[in-house]
């Protein structure tokens, strides 16, 4: 990625980010995407999930502002991929409550898609926010921030990111205890199969407001640096957008399928 001398000087300048040279690499998603759980045939899928593994995610950011004005605060090329998908079958999950049963809806939806109506291709991706973009964070700002008090009270870490042992070849399809039955309800197993988590900058600033409020601020730091490294701290294969309820027309514009 390339950011012109003026530009970047403007950025400095407002004292709202400072991206690292780490940050400004290309810093790929590691979330693993195998050939063995996307369906055999599903070239758009397997391409799009290529595409998304090298798009360069942000993560060193020192301070981030309120309301983000600028594609170099989220993760513009990974959510241009998306809404670029040339897939016929899309669908986007409005998905706001940690202890709903979003996971199992999705995995539901996806399990349909591909055996019952064949569509091999087919792209669902996770508006998250509210409470559920608790699980977007890892372990370590959960320990850091005590995130189990925003979230439901039998979420005293972040299990839905924890996978389970479960089979994961087509073969085990009917199986309740590969990752196509309930064992697969868990963010890991959905993001091998193809699905996209998309976090919330919005919701990132609301928790940070919360977390402010409660005196959870253990480096006594502004409110955008608590958010920046709540950022920074995204799980794997996230994607970043600068706003959920914003973003979902976006992807409706292009023929994506509204779900809640």
């Amino acid at each position: 990625m390339t950011i012109d001398n003026s530009r970047r000087a403007a950025l400095i300048g407002f004292g709202t980010i400072a991206i690292g040279t780490a940050a400004l690499a290309a810093s790929p998603s590691r979330a693993a995407t195998t050939e063995r759980i996307i369906p055999a045939g599903a070239e758009e899928l397997s391409e799009l999930m290529g595409r998304l593994r090298r798009a360069p995610r942000r993560r060193s950011f020192k301070t981030v502002p309120m309301i983000l004005q600028n594609r170099d605060f989220w993760d513009n090329e990974a959510l241009a991929e998306i809404i670029a998908y040339r897939g016929a079958r899309k669908q986007v999950w409005d998905n706001t409550d940690i202890a709903g049963p979003w996971l199992n809806l999705m995995r539901n939806s996806l399990n349909a898609q591909i055996f019952s109506f064949g569509h091999k291709d087919f792209l669902a991706v996770s508006a998250t926010h509210g409470t559920a973009h608790l699980a977007l964070f890892d372990q370590s700002m959960w320990d850091k921030y005590e995130l189990s008090g925003l979230a439901e009270a039998k979420f005293k870490t972040n299990t839905l990111n924890l996978p389970k042992p479960a089979q994961a070849a087509f073969a085990q399809s009917e199986d309740p205890k590969s990752v196509f039955g309930p064992d697969g309800d868990n963010i890991p197993a959905l993001q091998e199969r193809g699905i996209v988590f998309l976090a919330c900058h919005n919701a990132i600033w609301e928790v940070t407001a919360k977390l402010m409020a409660s005196g959870r601020n253990p480096d006594h730091v502004s409110h955008e640096a608590v958010a920046a490294e709540l950022t920074n701290h995204l799980i794997d294969g996230v994607v970043l957008t600068p706003g959920i309820v914003a973003t979902i027309p976006e992807l409706q514009q292009v023929g994506f399928h509204y779900a809640a």
